[in-house]
């Protein structure tokens, strides 16, 4: 007859509870896989799939009981960790889609807004068309396995225990957060600066001009050329969102202290 002791069956329960804990809140908040579109219960069975496949590998602290002060200190800690890891992700699809929104500032498309299904709000379509096509790109580079692979590697480099992200590892979170608004600037420039030269185009018809209603001439006119140059500027706004790409899963990595 097998017999198990009490803390055996406490520290098999912990290898698999504590992984799963970061897996979970990391595919939470990620983009793509926290998307609203996702039901809650495949988010589930992929945690759960990934934490039953990753928990044999990964040394879970002994000597803690899972129904303790530690144990609860730990949980928190992992939840902080697959938090931070999975918001990094996310904060350049927030620059893309802030960068879609200056365009559509810029020309006058601010007004066309549509319901978000990866954050449930509305944002303006532009913005979102913009969402849809770097997810499309994330996908297409395999950034979804890259991001699984950095999670992985986050339990080498970052052990489960109490140690958690520390001081520098949050500071290097609140400082990769500029990357929204640095990065949102980089890719909508081009849009920005040519949308900058139309407006002035049409300020100096008004000067020429004055008798002309420009409202009624330059809005449409605007809103052609903005889109003319939108469909110019695609292959920068994917090149951008490759070097964005390439920034989050450095800061993934160092992140987890590698």
């Amino acid at each position: 007859m097998i017999s198990v002791s009490a803390a055996q069956l406490s520290l098999w329960i912990s290898s698999y509870f504590w992984p799963f804990v970061r897996i979970g809140a990391c595919l939470m908040v990620a983009p793509v896989f926290g998307s609203k579109m996702i039901p809650s219960r495949v988010r589930l069975v992929i945690a759960g799939a990934l934490t039953v496949l990753l928990a044999p590998g990964i040394t879970a602290p002994a000597n803690v009981e899972l129904f303790s002060g530690v144990s609860l200190v730990i949980t928190l800690q992992e939840l902080v960790i697959g938090v931070a890891m999975g918001f990094v992700l996310q904060m350049i699809f927030d620059a893309v889609e802030m960068a879609g929104q200056l365009i559509a500032n810029s020309m006058g498309l601010s007004f066309a807004t549509s319901v978000d299904p990866l954050h449930g709000a509305s944002t303006p379509v532009l913005g979102q068309f913009y969402t849809i096509m770097v997810t499309l790109t994330f996908l297409a580079l395999n950034g979804h396995l890259l991001f699984i692979e950095s999670m992985t590697q986050s339990f080498s480099l970052l052990p489960i225990g109490l140690t958690g992200l520390g001081r520098d590892g949050l500071w290097m979170l609140v400082t990769f957060g500029s990357t929204v608004f640095s990065g949102a600037l980089m890719l909508a420039l081009p849009g920005l600066v040519a949308m900058l030269i139309v407006n002035f185009g049409f300020g100096v018809m008004s000067r020429a001009a004055p008798s002309m209603n420009l409202f009624a001439v330059g809005f449409p006119a605007s809103l052609a050329l903005g889109l003319i140059i939108v469909f110019l500027s695609l292959s920068s706004v994917q090149d951008g969102f490759r070097g964005l790409i390439s920034s989050a899963m450095m800061m993934l990595t160092a992140l987890s202290g590698g």
